[in-house]
């Protein structure tokens, strides 16, 4: 008995029709039934009772047919487990990060995964939660790490929060520190600094600009349009402050003065995304379940 025969059995049995199955399966008629009556013989007993525009089942057709279909499905299930475990020695993830994240969270989580599967290749697009969103939903990406709340929530998206982050003022030490020598700064202390400011569509940037204005004042630029390594670049040279996540400004404080925000301060939240239609392939997964235990 061979797993082809099987499976051109079953494709008759479902469309009572030998040419049609044959099509199902995408081969000639005449081969699919010299397949079906193999089968017949090595059994030793008819399948299917023919007659004209009537293809029915046998006793023994009825007896092998949920048998034929568990076989059937435990040979893909065993492929697709195989594939899934080759998977981690090759195939790739594809993951979407907020330019913040690359930088503060993504490094050490990211070095971990390689060393444990160095034949899986990393693809890492960096963007904002708006156009991650968008990268997700047309199949782009398998995991993203964004920002809550979701610029357009989705319900084709599922999100697991990861961590909530406290947000802290950068300033150059040749400056004079924002707010006075305190070691804590209030949002309304800012009025009046000129800020280095991210691009539009940033998640930090729109953060930022509700929180002056709810503090009654509209914040003053120095210099706008930058990505966070250019935003830390401009403040070290003194062109102004701004305010990032902590983990950024831990890991790349050299040259910037930390300062934390009074209470309440300013958070973020990152949660990682995947679409809820389709489960990410085993690669993704494995880096989820890291990401999510880090």
């Amino acid at each position: 008995m061979q797993f082809q025969q099987l499976q051109y059995f079953v494709a008759v049995a479902e469309t009572r029709h030998f040419t049609r199955a044959a099509e199902l399966v995408h081969v000639a008629q005449p081969s699919l039934s010299q397949q079906i009556k193999a089968l017949e013989r090595e059994l030793g007993a008819d399948l299917f009772l023919r007659a004209r525009g009537n293809i029915t089942l046998t006793d023994a057709g009825e007896a092998l047919l949920p048998l034929a279909r568990r076989i059937l499905a435990d040979a893909d299930t065993a492929r697709h487990e195989v594939l899934e475990l080759a998977q981690l020695r090759r195939g790739r993830v594809r993951l979407g990060a907020t330019p913040s994240v690359c930088t503060g969270l993504l490094p050490d989580v990211l070095r971990a995964f390689h060393d444990r599967y160095p034949g899986v290749h990393l693809l890492v697009e960096e963007s904002g939660s708006h156009d991650l969103v968008r990268h997700l939903a047309r199949g782009a990406l398998d995991l993203a790490l964004v920002v809550l709340p979701l610029p357009s929530p989705s319900p084709a998206l599922t999100t697991v929060e990861l961590l909530r982050e406290d947000l802290v003022v950068v300033s150059s030490p040749e400056a004079p520190a924002p707010g006075g020598e305190g070691r804590t700064v209030r949002i309304a202390d800012l009025e009046g600094e000129r800020l280095v400011m991210f691009r539009h569509g940033y998640d930090l940037r729109e953060l930022t600009v509700a929180a002056c204005r709810a503090e009654g004042f509209e914040p003053e630029f120095a210099v706008e349009g930058g990505e966070m390594d250019a935003v830390l670049g401009f403040v070290r040279a003194g062109l102004g402050v701004a305010v990032v996540p902590r983990m950024v400004a831990t890991r790349s404080g050299r040259g910037l003065r930390v300062t934390a925000l009074a209470r309440p301060g300013l958070h973020r939240t990152i949660a990682l995304a995947h679409r809820s239609d389709v489960a990410p392939p085993r690669a993704a997964r494995e880096l989820q379940r890291m990401l999510l235990e880090r």
